[in-house]
């Protein structure tokens, strides 16, 4: 993994790809599409967070839809592209994704105050393996639909993912790197969503237009 990255004639090595990776993740494109598109600081109006969910209640549905393929696209394309370079290497694809998703959670741009880690983390997961995505994906719908709990919805797809990536592990090009990566992401979006928990077991967790639970206000997720 240390030997050099040959990509459009540069020798890359892994350090470089990683902080490449970071760097990627750490560009707030609904931070950024709020300020340039509305105007605003994404992080002065609706939850204050500066993923997709938030930035869907700024910019609507179809701009936040956007800010969200961003978001994702910060975790997959490093995971890919190193995925191509290493003849994929699954540690090298886990550690470029998990850069991402740092980047993302503490963007060096905006004060190492960022997302939630869902979107991206997302990313990473398809790139390596997009039927752990499409299972964990699925649990997420049913939960929301169930709950109309968006924070409750992403909590169980992060849950989900280990869980999945470990089931699916035999045969596969990877092992238990990607296994414990899927569980470090399932940690870190379990902590980052301490807040919604809390309010979900105090009864005051809002709920989505999705579901069967309807709509009350605006739910404070990713």
């Amino acid at each position: 993994m240390s030997a050099p990255l040959a990509l459009a004639g540069v020798e890359w090595s892994l350090g470089l790809s990683l902080a490449l990776s970071y760097l990627l993740g750490s560009v707030p494109f609904g931070w950024l599409m709020a300020k340039l598109i509305r105007g605003v600081d994404i992080r002065t109006v609706g939850s204050g967070n500066i993923g997709a969910t938030n930035a869907m209640r700024v910019l609507g549905k179809p701009l936040g839809l956007v800010a969200f393929l961003c978001d994702f696209g910060k975790g997959f394309v490093p995971a890919y592209l190193v995925g191509r370079q290493t003849g994929s290497d699954s540690t090298a694809m886990v550690l470029c994704a998990a850069a991402a998703v740092c980047g993302h959670v503490w963007p060096i741009f905006l004060r190492f105050k960022g997302g939630k880690a869902v979107a991206t983390g997302l990313g990473g997961i398809v790139a390596i393996d997009p039927i752990v995505a499409l299972i964990a994906g699925g649990i997420w719908f049913v939960v929301l639909m169930l709950t109309s709990y968006v924070a409750l919805a992403s909590l169980g797809m992060g849950l989900t993912f280990p869980v999945a990536a470990y089931l699916r592990m035999e045969g596969r090009f990877y092992g238990w790197d990607f296994v414990a990566g899927t569980g470090v992401l399932c940690a870190l979006i379990l902590v980052r969503h301490r807040s919604n928990i809390s309010r979900m077991l105090a009864g005051e967790e809002s709920r989505s237009r999705m579901g069967f639970g309807g709509k009350q206000k605006d739910s404070k997720d990713d």
